[in-house]
């Protein structure tokens, strides 16, 4: 038994080197204020004295090319801020994960995780799922856990979930709500085979 890196391409390892180019940036970027501060200036501070002349108490280079590299590094730090938050998205927002992966199979198929093996009626899920149907996962980890999640976290919203019905693929859509019985959706979920 051995140990397995992940994959580069994953989230995960995605954020991770995110957060190393953050901390790089922010590194940097307390490096030039402190330029700025060991000349007595700001971003905002003049550079000339009152009568137009460049003032002799600061390092104007030095000044001016710290002000400059703040300004890239903080639109650097933004965009590198924007990619770390769809990639947290990726990890976290299980609508995301469902439309554009799902953990494959050794063969490369996506396999089913849970079962439906019981709708009540008149509940959320009597509407959608009308018989019995295997579900795909949805996110990774503990399936059954992330599929509580997921309803939980969507109350009165539509989610879309992939069943195996009468071995066709189908997409249904619920919507988890309160209704009088058990849990949000009215169906009893179970590890598949």
């Amino acid at each position: 038994m051995g140990y397995t890196l992940p994959s580069p391409d994953s989230p995960r390892e995605q954020i991770r080197s995110l957060t190393a180019e953050k901390e790089a940036i922010e590194a940097e970027l307390e490096a030039q204020i402190s330029i700025l501060q060991a000349n007595n200036s700001t971003m905002q501070s003049p550079l000339v004295d009152p009568d137009g002349f460049p003032r002799a108490d600061i390092d104007i280079y030095a000044v001016r090319g710290a002000r400059v590299r703040v300004i890239e590094l903080r639109n650097d730090l933004g965009g590198v801020m924007s990619k770390i938050g769809t990639a947290l998205e990726r990890v976290y927002d299980p609508m995301i994960v469902a439309q554009t992966e799902g953990p494959p199979s050794e063969d490369g198929e996506q396999k089913p995780f849970a079962k439906v093996n019981g709708v009540a009626p008149g509940s959320p899920a009597a509407e959608a799922v009308r018989s019995h149907c295997q579900v795909w996962p949805v996110v990774q980890g503990s399936p059954l856990q992330a599929v509580a999640e997921l309803v939980g976290a969507n109350e009165n919203r539509s989610i879309t979930i992939k069943v195996l019905r009468e071995d066709k693929v189908v997409f249904l859509t619920l919507v988890p709500k309160k209704w009088g019985g058990r849990g949000m959706l009215g169906c009893h979920i179970v590890p598949y085979p």
